[in-house]
This record gives C-alpha cells, structure tokens and sequence, in this order.
C-alpha cells in the first residue's frame, strides 16, 4: 500500500508527485510539486531550508531565492480553498512548515493515484468528466537525441488541455509510463482509467519536421479525428508550441461535439452533466427551435447545479446566439440572461477560458462591444490555444470598426478549428472585414468556405451577394439574393452592432445590396 494525502479538496500522489483538486490535475511544475510532497509529509513539522532544496533541486546548485518564488506558486493554488493561503507557513531562519489539515489516504500501489483518480471517470459515467491520456510522441527520426522534442510536444498539449476544466486529463507520469509500449491503445486506456487516448509521431527530415497526431475512442477503438502537421525545424521552440496550440485547437471541439452525441442516447434520469452535453447536440445544430431546445436544457442543468459553471456557460452562449441571429422577439430579455449567466460562470470559475467567452459573445449581441473585447482577450490569456476566443475577439474587433485587426484574430482561430459547424458565421465575418479593407477577391474566398458549410444561410448568401457585387458580378449577387430570400425572410441581425457602430460600412452594404437586387 502507498500513502497520499489529503487536505481540503486537494489529494496529492505522494509517488507520482500530481497534484489534485477533485478529478482536476493542478498544472504545477514538478519542483512545487515536490516541496510541497515534502511539506505536507511533516505537517505540522518546520522542514529547514536546505531539506526543501535538496528535494526540488537534488543535485543542482542554484540560488536560494528559487525557493520563496516556488513557495509563493503553491500557496496561489492553495488560496484556491478557503484558509488555503495560511496553510504554508514561513518560519523566519528556519524554514517552512504546513499547518493545514491533512489525511492519509492509502491506496494499492499496484495503482497510482493519478489512475485510481482516472478510474472515477472511467467510461465517463453520468454526470462525470469525459477523461484523456496524452502518450508520448513516437520518435521515427532513428536518432535517440530527437525523443525530447515529441515528449516536450506532448507535454506542451497536457498542459494546454488542463486549461480546460471540463475534461480530466491524466497527468504525464502516467501516461509516459505507456512509452514505446506494444499493448494495444484500448487495454493503456482501461489501465489509465480513461476514456479518449491521444497518441502520435514525429519525424525529422533535413530542416523540416512531421508530426501526426491522432484521437481515439477507447471504447469503440475508433479514430475520431487525425492529423498531420509539417513545419520547418528552424525554430524548434516555436514548432513546439505552435503543434501544441494546433493539436488542442483541434482535438478539443472534437470532444465536445463527442460528448454531446453520446448525450443523446441518454435515457431515464439525467444528470446536470448530461443535460449540458444533450443541449450541446441541439445547439450546434444552429436552428431557431434547437437553439430553444438547447435553452431549456441549460436552463434545467443550471437549475440542478446552480454551482457547476458548465451550465450557465452554456446558457450565456445560447443566449447570445439567439439574439445574434435575431431568433427573439424579446432580445434585451435574453441578452440580460445570457449576461447574468455569464458573470455567474466567471464567479464559479474565473479561469475557465469558456466562461468569457460566454460573456463576450452574450455582449456582441447586447452591444457592448468594449466589454465583449475585453472578456475574449481574457479567454485567450487564460488559454492560448483557444478558438473561440480569437473568433470572438475577431467578431468584437470588426463590430468595432477594426477590420484588419479583426483578419487576423479570425484567421487564428478558423485555424485552430476548422471543422466547427458554426465556422460558416466566422466566414461570413471575415469575408466583410476583407471587404471593408479593400480585399474583395479574398472576401469572395471567405464567403465561398461558408457557402461550403453552409449552403442554405440567409446570412452567407447574403455577403456572398455583397461580394459579387463589390467585384462587379451583378448576376450572381442577384441569384445569390434572390436564393437568400427563399431561405429566411429575416434580416441579418446578427450584423445589427457593426451596422450600428460603423455608419460609413452600413450604408456601404446598403449600397451593396441594392446594386444586388437592382442589378
């Protein structure tokens, strides 16, 4: 039997040296992470300076004054819980000593901690976590010197992943414990306890680079998305971070839209988790009686958890979605509710990158373009791989009359995910910032890729027929007019806020489609 520890809601794997809060691994360091093992095994104890150096740094002669600044990191996670920043105390010439409340927990060392944590998940049951096991990257190079650059790949991506708080991600003792391993991917993820593996390889070739990377369904053993990425080596720690963003970008919505297909299968009681993820089917289905569906669920979760922010955070997307698409005929009564959502989404969680998302995408709808800026440049701090947040800052930026700036946050983003169902209005926003820059040939581009997603938007069909006739294709923009109007009698309002904050743009697309329907 192995011995961890428990104090608050935080459970530390003595032996793999992970930390936890409930199933969440903590992102710390691996040096923090040992003081901290060191400090809460002689609880109560003052443990010396040269102890707690020797633990983080055996060794290796560094500075002193590396240990206050690790110190300080874990007492920030530890504030996380009520009374948390007093439970590492400092004992002026002597050192450090924890003065929290701990419990040892002994578990079978046949199984970590991390995979007996995993195993709460396994399957996700109702109402738990969908979970993920990265492995680390394949080196198919030959030279055994190039193994470090797969491994810092995938750690770059559990890192990246943990900033999501609504899948569990093993941590990397365990999941590097599977390297080279010849056992077929479904028996490591019954071992880990989880239910998605994300696994891949990397290959160097003169001065390029290829990484493949592909997700698996461990319960059914199917590909659920793959990849291939090609970079020149000339920059190795910006390749590395720029497959990481790439890699979660992508894999990320495809879980989610995993997830929410699972849901729907659901039968009898349901949790508040399935109720989100049966609402997330409906919601990207883009419809105005899917959105109200959608709504409901929502609705019902955050009324079953009011303490869980995945349902007002879904609630504050919806909302803001209805209204953007003019699907309302009470819009300040919905953009209130997507705005309470999601201010009460940030409170639970304030760095969940999805919370202010929420809240920018609720305040494009409401006009309130300042704060919907502000709250997408916070989601991308707090996750840098995050889509949505460039999408949402791109859709912001333009509403606010800044096209070129908007180009590029949308670009990012349609990058990073380019197999969203909803990316036809993404499309459509950088088609017009395009437009508004002089760019009408690349506008004309953007607003083929939505047409190609979404054939039948009166909104795509609509700035399709701007674009023709800004380039002089009179006939077309008419046909494409003409085909909008079979589709929705309903105007455009999801473009309301930069028709009302850029006069010179709206008589601009007024000119437009005049010229479109006048030929």
């Amino acid at each position: 039997m192995a011995t961890n520890y428990r104090f608050g809601s935080f459970l530390l794997d003595a032996d793999s040296e992970v930390l936890f809060r409930g199933t969440e691994v903590i992102a710390l360091g691996r040096r923090p992470v040992a003081l901290l093992r060191v400090l809460v095994q002689h609880a109560g104890a003052p443990v010396s300076k040269d102890a707690l150096m020797a633990a983080a740094w055996s060794g290796l002669v560094v500075e002193e004054s590396n240990l206050p600044v690790q110190i300080a990191a874990l007492r920030r996670v530890l504030a996380e819980e009520p009374g948390g920043e007093t439970w590492i105390e400092t004992l002026p010439r002597r050192g450090y000593r924890f003065a929290g409340p701990v419990a040892a927990v002994q578990h079978d060392r046949g199984m970590p901690a991390t995979t007996a944590a995993a195993a709460r998940v396994a399957g996700d049951p109702p109402g738990e976590q969908p979970s993920i096991a990265v492995l680390p990257f394949v080196n198919l190079t030959g030279a055994g010197d190039q193994q470090h650059f797969g491994d810092a790949v995938a750690d770059d991506i559990i890192t990246a992943l943990t900033r999501f708080r609504w899948f569990f991600v093993v941590a990397r003792q365990s999941s590097f414990a599977f390297r080279d391993s010849t056992i077929d991917v479904r028996e490591i993820a019954s071992r880990l306890g989880v239910r998605y593996v994300l696994e891949g390889s990397h290959r160097q070739s003169g001065k390029r680079v290829r990484i493949t990377a592909q997700l698996i369904d461990a319960a059914s053993g199917s590909h659920i998305w793959a990849e291939r990425y090609e970079r020149d080596i000339a920059d190795i720690f910006a390749i590395q971070d720029d497959i990481a963003d790439s890699v979660v970008g992508a894999i990320e919505p495809e879980l989610l839209k995993k997830e929410s297909h699972v849901s729907v299968a659901c039968v009898g009681d349901m949790t508040a988790w399935d109720l989100v993820r049966r609402g997330v089917w409906y919601f990207h289905h883009v419809a105005p009686e899917t959105h109200a569906q959608a709504r409901d669920l929502f609705r019902a979760a955050a009324k079953l958890e009011p303490q869980s922010p995945d349902p007002h955070i879904w609630l504050a997307r919806v909302s803001g979605g209805i209204v953007l698409w003019g699907w309302s005929q009470e819009p300040e009564a919905v953009c209130q509710e997507g705005l309470s959502a999601a201010l009460t989404a940030i409170s639970l969680d304030e760095k969940n990158p999805y919370a202010h998302y929420g809240l920018a995408i609720t305040s494009c709808g409401a006009n309130r373009l300042e704060q919907a800026e502000r709250a997408a440049e916070r989601a991308i701090a707090l996750s840098p791989s995050f889509a949505l947040g460039y999408l949402v800052r791109g859709m912001a930026t333009l509403y606010l009359g800044k096209a070129e700036e908007a180009k590029s946050a949308l670009q990012h983003g349609l990058r990073l995910n380019s197999h969203d169902p909803h990316n036809f209005v993404w499309f459509d926003l950088f088609a017009l910032a395009h437009l508004f820059t002089g760019q009408i040939d690349r506008a004309a581009e953007a607003a083929t890729q939505a047409l190609k997603i979404r054939p039948n938007s009166r909104l795509t069909l609509e700035v399709m027929a701007i674009c023709r006739a800004a380039s002089g294709q009179t006939n077309e923009a008419r046909q494409c007019l003409a085909a909008a109007r079979q589709v929705s009698a309903h105007p455009m309002a999801i473009l309301a806020p930069l028709r009302a904050r850029n006069p010179e743009w709206h008589r601009e697309i007024e000119r437009l489609l005049h010229k479109a329907r006048e030929g």
